[in-house]
């Protein structure tokens, strides 16, 4: 007894595929759709990365400032 892999429609492309397991990728779309972008150049990554370090700290304080601030 064989079991197959289902038949699958890419919606991007609209081309049929057999979902296999492991497959990259996302499951609703062909291996040739499923190639994933360019990356963004490491430098501009390192800066956006610095700036949410920043934000995620400020929300942290006005959180922890809001739940521990002595009312009046």
């Amino acid at each position: 007894m064989c079991m197959t892999f289902p038949i699958k429609t890419c919606v991007v492309c609209s081309e049929e595929f057999e979902l296999r397991p492991g497959k990259p990728g996302f499951a609703n779309r062909c291996p040739a759709c499923s190639v994933p972008e360019e990356s963004e150049p490491p430098e501009k990554s390192r800066i956006a990365g610095a700036a949410d370090k920043e934000l995620n700290e400020a929300r942290r304080r006005t959180i922890r400032d809001m739940l521990y601030r002595k009312e009046s």
